[in-house]
């Protein structure tokens, strides 16, 4: 009886998870991100210095947007991607987040800066196309400050999850939400690139 106590007991260890996955970044994850902060930083100011108005406000077609308003979109998605991501944190921890966003990191790297994929921009994050450079600018130069001393900062992130309105990305834990900001930019930066290279843009 008494071996098969033991026996009863080892088994009950062995149906445990060797360890629960850490849900603060890697130093690798953290670097990661900085570089890819930094990175969609620099190239986002050369993409928008140095413009004349006729090339800020030049639109390819009518239904698609300037130089001007894809920066301004940028600004105002990346105020709603650190909001998210603020909203993800303020939420108690998520005991199923490891379940709930597997392979999510994976697909938000593969499919974002690379641009595969398209959707409709929704309606808070459309831009106006009112705003100046230098207006859209500065915002983004204070809102990459914020966004730059949050990845800095080490807190168990993954935990902390909130539902993306998109439902093919589903559930996200707030290290997700990070790398999106910088990818989602670096994806419209390519955007504006193609702004520039198409016929009639003004020289």
């Amino acid at each position: 009886m008494k071996h098969l106590g033991k026996l009863l007991f080892i088994a009950c260890l062995l149906a445990l998870p060797l360890s629960a996955a850490d849900a603060h970044m890697s130093a690798d994850e953290r670097a990661k991100i900085v570089n890819w902060l930094e990175e969609s930083r620099k190239e986002y100011l050369a993409a928008i210095d140095g413009l004349s108005e006729a090339q800020w406000k030049w639109k390819p077609a009518p239904n698609r947007w300037s130089v001007g308003e894809t920066a301004e979109h940028i600004v105002l998605a990346e105020a709603a991607l650190f909001g998210f991501l603020q909203k993800a944190m303020a939420a108690p921890p998520n005991a199923e987040w490891e379940t709930q966003t597997k392979g999510k990191t994976e697909f938000i790297e593969r499919v974002m800066a690379p641009r595969l994929g398209k959707a409709q921009a929704p309606e808070e994050i459309v831009p106006t196309g009112t705003l100046t450079a230098a207006q859209v600018r500065e915002k983004f130069e204070q809102q990459r400050a914020a966004i730059v001393k949050f990845a800095e900062t080490d807190t168990a992130l993954k935990e902390h999850t909130t539902v993306h309105p998109f439902p093919v990305f589903g559930t996200l834990n707030a290290y997700q939400w990070l790398i999106y900001i910088p990818l989602h930019t670096m994806r419209h930066d390519k955007q504006i690139a193609e702004v520039k290279a198409t016929e009639g843009y003004p020289k």
